[in-house]
């Protein structure tokens, strides 16, 4: 384990080996409005970026051509149009989408339970809408079908934990919760397998297997605007309470202390993190590693106070899951699920944060 990390809590922060680095993170901290432009920029370059690179290359003539007779209302449309409008744009801003909700989500996670290793997973979410939606692949009913039952999984799943969690008395709430989020999560896990052996091998189990690795290639503009929604739903009660998120990581006896009503506050958080997380579930399938490690750049970069962490998390996130989506599509003949990218790259990375003993833990 690496020294002095073993708390989210830690009120001694220990020096990294290399002066530079420890520098350089708290002069970015020193001016969090400065890093949270350079971040919104940085995403938008790379969504214009995005735009041009595929399978289907389009330059700025292209483009250009093509958002000027979208505004004219050139009929009919060309190839680049096509591909722009119904294909590329959606996709980028789907991925923008499931990265800031995924990011945002675990950023609340972590503040909530005050362990860095929590994800939007720990309480099922993920579980319980992968569930929902091989149960939808084996019903074999539509597209738009298996994404509601994929978002009512994720919603019933933490529901389901929250219950139990509620029946325990005379224990750490937050403790509960978690082991109540394993079990549950565990029991969906064993249901998805079941699920995967009574399938039709030839034509329901590879769409199932596809579903859980996650993809966004058959997203539309149609998914994006009916999850974006439910994203910023979720993301308003977490900006609106972000400064009272920062005192529940100090534990509910500080929180009481300070006039806060902490189970309230935690059953507004889960709420709305989980609905951040099942909406974009529901669309791009299960994927890991974004909720575990973006917290913790965007800790590193703006600190640990939950009014900066949170826009930090969603700039990071959107431009994150945008690199990984678009490499899914470009780095190979067949495209690759981002739940696979997002495990290679985010492993690793985490790994290299653990090793560099970076003090915006506490």
């Amino acid at each position: 384990m690496v020294e002095g990390h073993t708390s989210y809590r830690s009120d001694n922060a220990v020096s990294v080996s290399e002066p530079t680095a420890s520098t350089a993170s708290r002069s970015s901290r020193s001016r969090p409005t400065t890093t949270l432009v350079v971040l919104a920029l940085a995403l938008f370059a790379l969504m214009l970026a995005a735009i041009g690179i595929g399978k289907y290359p389009l330059s700025l003539g292209d483009i250009a051509s093509a958002v000027g007779g979208a505004i004219i209302g050139a009929s009919p449309p060309d190839q680049a149009s096509i591909v722009l409008f119904s294909i590329r744009v959606p996709r980028i801003l789907a991925a923008v989408l499931v990265g800031a909700a995924l990011a945002a989500a675990g950023a609340a996670y972590q503040g909530l339970f005050r362990n860095p290793l929590v994800s939007p997973d720990i309480l099922g979410v993920s579980a319980g809408a992968g569930l929902g939606a091989v149960l939808g692949i084996f019903l074999s009913l539509p597209v738009a079908g298996v994404q509601l039952f994929a978002f009512a999984g994720g919603l019933a799943t933490v529901a389901l934990v929250y219950f139990i969690g509620s029946l325990v008395q005379n224990r750490e709430p937050v403790l509960v919760l978690v082991l109540a989020g394993v079990v549950v999560g565990s029991l969906a896990g064993a249901g998805i397998s079941l699920l995967k052996i009574l399938a039709d091998p030839y034509d329901q189990l590879p769409a199932i297997v596809f579903w859980l690795l996650g993809s966004l290639s058959s997203v539309r503009s149609a998914e994006v605007w009916s999850s974006a929604p439910l994203v910023l739903l979720g993301l308003v009660p977490l900006v609106l309470l972000r400064w009272r998120i920062n005192i529940l990581s100090l534990g509910d006896d500080e929180a009481k202390a300070l006039g806060v009503e902490a189970g309230r506050l935690r059953l507004i958080v889960i709420a709305a993190a989980t609905l951040m997380t099942a909406s974009v579930v529901a669309v791009a399938g299960v994927i890991g590693w974004i909720g575990l490690v973006i917290p913790h750049l965007a800790r590193m970069l703006v600190g640990p106070d939950f009014n900066r962490l949170l826009p930090a998390s969603l700039l990071i996130g959107g431009g994150y899951m945008l690199l990984i989506d678009t490499l899914a599509r470009t780095i190979a003949a067949i495209e690759i699920p981002l739940g696979v990218l997002t495990a290679i790259i985010g492993a690793p990375f985490f790994l290299w944060l653990l090793a560099r003993g970076e003090d915006g833990w506490s």
